[in-house]
């Protein structure tokens, strides 16, 4: 009796094609099997606006009579920004559909699978719920909870240093490891930094949205790298005078309040969700870093087989200070991959 996980990691593999692409939907992959158990059709998600798994994979078939379709999502039933998928499977004669995971977006909720079941078709969930739940952490984020999903990363020597003590970093991991970080960043709506880390390191940070904490704006606006591309926002003091023009094609620039000194970091989410930033990649010093870590959903730490040894070098978290060792943040062990000479452990809360 096929229980279909096999099927159900296939849709999770197409449906991570278009990791990056599909913000603010979920990941989608979809696989269509005929009676006898063949797969006939497959089909993902590709970006957002584009039709959803699916009706791509039904698209490809003038039949799908009595088919079982695969999806780890349940179908949508409403109008967005393409037709409803449940419309699409009860017309293609669909017999059985087997799904990952309840869509938490409450607009669904459970709506999809009830009228596939009014239609008469077999419904068979709960498969790889676990997996699909992971694949679309992001998405069940910004929908249970209204808020955007935040990921940190570091790179750091074995001793937990950034940079030494005259603020040297360059660089601590290989170009692999770097190559690596270019792919995660796809991953996410934008990327965030600090004005000390545009400064120090004059960093490019490629993404077609980027933000920048610059509470004091004193970072070049005209000669750094970093804003010669893509969409900028910069959130600053809301104390202070801002003499830029706040309202360009490319440039953003968001008052923000200020607490112990620095930009209130519940404000900033809050703003950039209302901005439809569903996701943030923050790559920045141990200061910024420790602010966002109690945001933080998911933390990507790349370690580097060198010994700094130095007291002085910075650290990739300070800011507050523990007594006990009860009272550090604790996180949870997710996965590890080398990427030789460095490693890439992955931590989520």
């Amino acid at each position: 009796m096929n229980n279909y996980k096999k099927e159900m990691r296939k849709c999770i593999t197409l449906a991570k094609k278009a990791a990056g692409q599909t913000s603010p939907n979920p990941m989608v992959g979809c696989v269509i099997l005929n009676e006898a158990g063949e797969v006939v059709s497959t089909g993902y998600h590709k970006r957002y606006g584009e039709f959803h798994a699916e009706r791509d994979a039904l698209n490809k078939l003038k039949s799908a009579k009595n088919c079982t379709l695969v999806v780890n999502l349940e179908p949508c039933c409403h109008q967005g920004k393409t037709p409803p998928c449940t419309d699409i499977i009860i017309e293609k004669g669909i017999k059985k559909v087997v799904y990952g995971m309840k869509d938490p977006n409450p607009v669904v909720g459970g709506k999809g699978l009830k009228i596939l079941k009014d239609a008469g078709i077999e419904l068979v969930g709960g498969v790889l719920e676990d997996e699909c739940r992971k694949l679309n952490r992001i998405f069940i984020k910004n929908k249970t909870q209204n808020k955007t999903f935040v990921a940190i990363k570091t790179a750091t020597t074995i001793d937990g240093k950034i940079a030494a003590r005259t603020g040297n970093s360059k660089w601590i991991t290989s170009d692999k490891a770097r190559r690596e970080v270019y792919k995660l960043r796809k991953q996410y709506d934008a990327i965030l930094t600090s004005s000390a880390t545009v400064i120090a390191d004059n960093p490019k940070m490629e993404h077609k949205k980027k933000i920048v904490l610059d509470r004091e704006l004193k970072t070049d606006f005209e000669t750094a790298q970093i804003y010669k591309q893509g969409e900028i926002i910069v959130f600053y003091d809301r104390n202070l005078a801002c003499k830029y023009n706040t309202n360009t094609d490319r440039m953003t620039f968001i008052p923000a309040p200020v607490k112990d000194k620095k930009l209130d970091i519940e404000f900033i989410l809050n703003k950039l969700f209302e901005l439809g930033i569903m996701s943030v990649f923050v790559e920045a010093g141990g200061g910024v870093n420790e602010s966002f870590l109690p945001y933080a959903d998911k933390l990507y730490h790349f370690i580097a087989p060198k010994i700094l040894g130095d007291n002085n070098g910075k650290s990739c978290f300070y800011g507050s200070e523990c007594d006990l060792i009860s009272e550090c943040t604790s996180l949870k062990f997710e996965s590890a991959k080398n990427f030789s000479p460095d490693i890439l452990i992955t931590y989520t809360k």
